[in-house]
């Protein structure tokens, strides 16, 4: 494998032009929980509609829905060329972003037919992937510029290993991170291990520099492979930790540590304090 070192501008260039300003958005989710009630949170009826329908990337804030600021972010991070995965049909994510003009960014879109896991998500958008490596995110989560720039720049794969003290700076609790994956480096700084849903406890008792998964990975064509090997999770989904495991064993994935929060919009609680943290930001497209 190529040792991951300082990237100088000559090589920038040449990452950018070579596909390096790829991103893939996996924005197929039904929105479980997002359409479950919440006392006591107060929405505007635009809001409201959005968050029953479990449609988070269409919830607005400040006249703008969600991934939009999510693809602000990318944009904003220097990527070009941005492929949405959503879900089949009617997709109401698919049909509003078709209809969107662009300058920032060329939109493509891939469709998830079956709700089968993220892992299951991303095979959607192999033919938008090609030969490059692609950066992946979620697409209910706005993540740090400087982590999208990372990756972008980044020499083969890898993802952001968020600190546990960092995400707490932002809406995402204790709790939540039980249910996140913490990862694990050696002394190069590569991914050692991926621990799944720690449990309350081990999180509780997790140090401030624990590094937390964010689903926020630069991948290569060889993840396709490994999603292809990847078994069905206990839930019956094919999950990217699952194929990153897999992968492992043939490729090194650096492990860049960050200590920053994450905006999360899984919950309709999330909504108001998410809706604090957007207030004055721009969105550019």
């Amino acid at each position: 494998m190529t040792t991951v070192g300082a990237i100088d501008e000559n090589r920038r260039d040449e990452n950018r032009r070579s596909g390096h300003a790829r991103a893939i958005v996996l924005a197929a989710g039904r929105g479980t929980r997002m359409r479950a009630g919440a006392a006591g949170v107060n929405l505007d009826a635009d809001q409201a509609d959005a968050a029953d329908r479990g449609l988070k990337g269409l919830i607005p804030f400040t006249g703008q829905p969600f991934l939009a600021y999510v693809l602000s972010s990318l944009a904003d991070a220097g990527y070009k060329d941005v492929c949405l995965v959503t879900g089949p049909s009617a997709d109401p994510v698919r049909e509003h972003f078709q209809r969107l003009k662009t300058t920032r960014l060329r939109l493509h879109f891939a469709v998830q037919h079956e709700p089968l896991g993220s892992a299951h998500a991303l095979m959607a958008a192999e033919d938008f992937s090609g030969d490059h490596h692609a950066t992946v995110i979620n697409s209910d989560n706005i993540y740090p510029v400087a982590a999208l720039r990372a990756l972008r720049e980044m020499e083969g794969s890898g993802l952001i290993g968020f600190r546990r003290d960092g995400l707490l700076e932002g809406n995402i609790d204790a709790d939540r991170i039980a249910g996140y994956a913490v990862i694990e480096t050696d002394e190069n700084g590569t991914l050692a291990g991926i621990t799944e849903k720690p449990g309350a406890t081990a999180a509780e008792e997790m140090s401030g520099d624990a590094l937390v998964s964010m689903t926020c990975w630069r991948f290569g064509p060889a993840i396709y492979t490994a999603i292809r090997a990847t078994p069905r999770s206990e839930r019956g989904e094919y999950e990217i930790p699952d194929a990153v495991t897999i992968a492992m064993r043939d490729e090194r994935f650096l492990v860049v540590p960050m200590t920053a929060p994450v905006l999360d919009l899984s919950r309709r609680e999330d909504i108001p304090r998410v809706a604090a943290r957007l207030e004055g930001r721009r969105v550019a497209l």
